[in-house]
């Protein structure tokens, strides 16, 4: 039976939680399984590298740590901003996400951390940097 190498394309079922049980997603959250090319850097890297070797309809739990994961929180990421940089109509608190622009036109999530008199503190740090992620898995399908 042909087991999973690197450059081949998958399809795998999931649900990815953290070390107290929270599940942050699931392929059954998205209605369909995950697809990628394996080893192509599609996904992070403790999940492409924990692909090879499977065979299809394996199941397996796997446990990645940060550095293969999201990678660690990094201090720089965290920003004062002035307040007056949000729109004056919207209520801002701390939790919300927003999209950020930046100068080449790519979008990402900021998350607001505090608001304070005339700024207001954001973290760009990918919401799951610095977390053990465990993630089941089932390898649906092979393809060269």
């Amino acid at each position: 039976m042909k087991c999973v190498e690197k450059g081949d394309k998958v399809k795998v079922e999931y649900t990815g939680k953290l070390k107290d049980g929270t599940i942050f997603d699931s392929s059954e959250k998205h209605d369909d399984p995950l697809e990628f090319e394996v080893g192509a850097g599609q996904v992070i890297k403790g999940f492409d590298q924990a692909m090879i070797g499977m065979k299809k309809d394996e199941e397996k739990e796997i446990t990645i740590e940060p550095d293969d994961a999201y990678g660690q929180r990094n201090p720089e990421l965290i920003k004062e901003i002035p307040k007056k940089s949000f729109p004056q109509d919207q209520e801002i608190k701390p939790g919300m996400v927003f999209m950020m622009k930046i100068e080449d036109g790519r979008q990402f999530p900021a998350v607001i951390s505090e608001v304070k008199d005339d700024t207001v503190i954001i973290d760009l740090n990918p919401p799951l940097a610095g977390k053990t992620l465990i993630f089941e898995i089932k390898l649906l399908e092979i393809a060269s």
